[in-house]
């Protein structure tokens, strides 16, 4: 960012979030890290939580104290399907995202539940 004076405003960080269901997506233009580690080393790094992120729900369906190797482990063959197609929607709201700006988006994108 800072050797291709690149603003704040206009990067996009994108991270699992296990307090999300499978079926959304969430934008957000700031926030806190919400416990997240890879967002908190973001939030270290850039010295603010005044960041866009994309947050990608990747549910809670694991048993308890087995979180890392949940969100480290591969899709269930049942999950493929709709995550296939989330990462395609994940496709377009990057791109409303450089094309449109953040509220559009949001407006856009937070809504939506994404099933088959």
């Amino acid at each position: 960012m800072e050797k291709k004076k690149i603003a704040i405003e206009n990067i996009l960080v994108i991270a699992d979030d296990i307090a999300l269901p499978i079926t959304k997506l969430r934008l957000r233009s700031a926030g806190s890290d919400a416990g997240h580690n890879g967002l908190k080393s973001v939030q270290e790094s850039l010295n603010t939580a005044a960041y866009p992120r994309l947050r990608f729900g990747v549910g809670n369906n694991f048993p308890k104290g087995r979180q890392v190797e949940y969100v480290l482990g591969r899709w269930d063959s049942s999950e493929l399907p709709i995550v296939k197609l989330k990462i395609e929607k994940s496709v377009e709201l990057i791109e409303s995202f450089v094309q449109m700006g953040i509220e559009w988006t949001m407006n856009q994108y937070n809504k939506i539940e994404i099933t088959l």
